[in-house]
């Protein structure tokens, strides 16, 4: 995955749709008396190699993610405990992440009702992962038997055939159109207290010649024109905190072999109504190709490690979510931290279902001389469809996408997963 960084460079053209806005401008906001201004980049690419596949203890330092032995630590919360917890987000949005793995740690003593949820929806601005994650904790209550972890033995089966799926699949994916509609947003300090920055329509295409092809069709609902041209990114005029490589990359380089990468079972969850298991996994510094690039910093370019999560579907052996993180960041970079959450599901294309990504998340923390600035990117990914040979990226309009769906926030999935079949494997083009 490759991330363009957290505020844009000065251009001519100014469109605005949020108050204090210019897209394709340096952005001066008012904060605390200063102002701030500053032209950054940011690259990250998620290449990562390392070599052996195993199911191995996870490295516990330094890891925001509950282990399988620390899930049942302190009592259950009552219900007064998260009511006083949930009414201190919105003066304390800092307290978000304690609160969510209070609730993975020590469950919960009490049923959710609709009038909790619409309370959550309130205090924590419709929050996804904190209402998930109370949707699970439920379940865990009234069904503490499902949520048990499976015996070692059948998770390092499940790994293994999700490996072979995962390569298989990224050598037959066929070459696709899709739409992103992406809203960016901006933060200071370390408050994650998100303002609207602008919203994006990108046209990507895939192919395995070629990889993948960008297209900046809208900034705030207005046509680029001529503007967005295609190329392998789309950040060169626009600026800004944007992201590549969602689509096949980042988990077939995660699989291989060679990454050495060490999993371990931590929990289990439900997503889109399919049961999973989750792998915590880590892949170390010295083995990694995941690199932070600040041009702004004299194109500094550091070399990281990474860790996060996989869910991983326990019948169809593929993963539903991946959670990215980058570690070992230098304390001198600039770059302070950067994270990505990919949520996948069945498409349609040509007949045919893949595993293609549905939604994702990208965030990114940088210094920016006294300041800390945040920014945070929704993508969602719409009209997957067969891309021809015939037809270019360049040629592609918005009429050429079908109208956009309600969004779903856990769609419903059939009962039976679609089977792989398999065909003579291809080498992808890697990003």
């Amino acid at each position: 995955m490759k991330i363009l960084s957290p505020l844009r460079g000065s251009q001519s053209n100014s469109i605005e749709s949020f108050p204090g806005l210019t897209p394709g401008a340096i952005n001066f906001r008012p904060l605390g008396g200063l102002f701030v201004g500053s032209l950054l980049r940011l690259l990250i690419s998620a290449l990562a190699l390392g070599s052996l596949f195993s199911l191995a203890p996870a490295q516990t330092d330094n890891t925001p993610f509950p282990q399988a032995t620390e899930l049942q630590h302190g009592p259950p919360l009552t219900n007064q405990e998260f009511v006083q917890l949930l009414y201190q987000l919105p003066r304390h949005p800092e307290e978000r992440e304690k609160l969510i793995d209070d609730i993975r740690k020590r469950g919960i003593a009490f049923p959710l009702t609709d009038g909790l949820r619409s309370l959550v929806a309130t205090k924590s601005g419709n929050d996804t992962t904190l209402r998930h994650i109370l949707e699970e904790a439920d379940r865990r209550r009234t069904n503490p038997v499902v949520a048990a972890l499976p015996p070692s033995s059948e998770g390092l089966e499940l790994l293994e055939l999700t490996r072979k799926a995962t390569l298989g699949a990224a050598e037959r994916m066929p070459d696709f159109l899709v739409k992103q509609n992406i809203t960016r947003y901006v933060a200071y300090g370390n408050t994650k207290n998100w303002q609207p920055d602008d919203r994006l329509t990108v046209a990507v295409s895939y192919r395995q010649s070629a990889g993948e092809q960008y297209k900046l069709l809208s900034i705030n609902g207005l046509a680029q024109g001529e503007e967005g041209r295609e190329s392998s990114n789309y950040s060169d005029k626009l600026g800004g905190t944007t992201s590549t490589g969602e689509y096949v990359s980042i988990l077939s380089e995660l699989f291989k072999p060679e990454t050495q990468a060490e999993f371990q079972m931590v929990d289990t969850d439900t997503l889109r109504g399919r049961r999973t298991i989750v792998y915590e996994y880590v892949v170390k510094k010295e083995l990694s190709h995941q690199m932070i690039k600040a041009s702004w910093a004299g194109n500094r370019t550091v070399v990281v490690g990474f860790r996060g999560r996989v869910w991983i579907d326990r019948e169809a052996n593929r993963v539903l979510r991946l959670e990215d993180i980058s570690t070992e960041i230098p304390g001198d970079f600039p770059v302070t931290a950067a994270n990505s959450t990919i949520d996948y599901d069945w498409v349609t294309i040509n007949e045919l279902q893949h595993l293609l990504p549905l939604r994702a998340v990208v965030e990114l923390t940088a210094r920016v001389g006294s300041q800390i600035i945040q920014t945070r990117n929704e993508i969602l990914f719409r009209g997957y469809r067969k891309f021809g040979a015939e037809v270019k990226i360049i040629d592609i309009d918005e009429k050429d996408f079908p109208p956009d769906k309600p969004e779903q926030t856990e769609p419903a999935k059939p009962e039976s997963p679609p089977a792989l079949k398999p065909q003579a494997p291809k080498k992808p083009n890697l990003l």
